[in-house]
């Protein structure tokens, strides 16, 4: 993959982003959803590359835009798998709470698990803690060899996850342990990712969230030299059914390389309210700024790009009724 498809990747969330900040606050997640996804879409149609999307908004019969097996690009340049997000954060965006992102990665045809939309059971982790722990282990276990190899006590270890009733086992157990939960009322994948990063103040990430979403965070953390587990969590039959049509074997705990592969990979963001990591859309008179974040696993390189967009005429004409 050209190094320039880095930032034609931002471009693509860039614009997802700057579509869903007329949503921010407004209450309809769905609309903002809808907003962010054909701009990422339309976007996506002057990158060169021959893409499929194989992570988006849904299967081909659900989702009318970003479908799984979508093909994506000018048809032109290398063949890749594509998973996005346009929204990460839907109801954040439409409450206007801290964290909202539109999120991108490519990686070489071939390379990104193409994921069911079901639950995934998941553990993420910083650099230092890289094959170190495993799913399989009781979280007794996975918190007790964290706090050791990280020389700290179980008192100042930090794990966070997402603020659901499914998650009581776990809750009780670190709790028990006197471990610093972070709760988290939705971003699953920031919340992956916020493992590896300098400020991200936290040392796990464990529970169930979104398959999907585990792909585009295995694919950031790849970039950052973390790690990345997972297992499928399929509620019924039919979800079983599409694993097997996947041939995806739902025991199988998967591996950072069987989520996100062991070549190159691009990883973009674009903030879309104000985070822990991103500023998001600010307006100023005509312009809108934008903060970006992009990755690339090959060159280690992490890039925050700061942009400034003239605000197109329909764009200001909206605001005026």
């Amino acid at each position: 993959m050209d190094r320039e498809l880095a930032l034609e990747l931002v471009r693509v969330t860039e614009a997802a982003a700057l579509a869903a900040s007329r949503w921010v606050g407004r209450g309809d997640a769905d609309g903002a959803d809808g907003a962010a996804t054909e701009a990422m879409r339309n976007m996506f149609r002057t990158v060169d590359i021959r893409g499929v999307v194989v992570i988006g908004e849904g299967e081909m019969d659900e989702a009318p835009m970003l479908a799984q097996g979508e093909e994506v690009g000018t048809g032109r340049g290398p063949r890749v798998d594509v998973a996005v997000d346009p929204i990460e954060g839907t109801s954040m965006v439409a409450k206007m709470l801290p964290n909202a992102l539109s999120v991108a990665a490519i990686a070489p045809r071939g390379h990104l698990l193409k994921a069911p939309d079901m639950y995934m059971e998941k553990l993420a982790c910083g650099p230092r803690l890289r094959g170190i722990l495993s799913l399989d282990d009781p979280l007794e276990t996975t918190l007790r060899k964290a706090a050791e190899a990280l020389g700290k006590p179980l008192s100042e270890l930090s794990v966070a996850m997402l603020e659901r009733d499914r998650h009581k086992a776990h809750l009780d157990v670190a709790r028990r342990l006197g471990v610093r939960i972070k709760l988290l009322n939705a971003g699953d994948v920031l919340g992956s990712i916020a493992t590896a990063l300098p400020r991200g103040g936290t040392d796990l990430y464990v529970g169930s969230g979104g398959a999907p979403e585990g792909v585009l965070a295995a694919v950031a953390l790849r970039c950052l030299g973390g790690d990345f587990q997972g297992r499928l969590m399929p509620q019924t039959p039919e979800q079983r059914e599409r694993c097997q049509q996947l041939g995806l074997d739902v025991a199988k705990t998967l591996a950072l390389s069987d989520l996100a592969g062991d070549d190159d990979a691009i990883f973009a963001a674009t903030g879309i309210t104000d985070g822990d990591w991103l500023e998001g859309v600010r307006r100023e008179g005509d312009y809108l700024h934008t903060q970006s974040v992009v990755m690339r696993v090959r060159t280690g390189t992490v890039r925050h790009v700061n942009a400034t967009h003239y605000r197109p005429l329909e764009m200001r004409l909206a605001q005026t009724v």
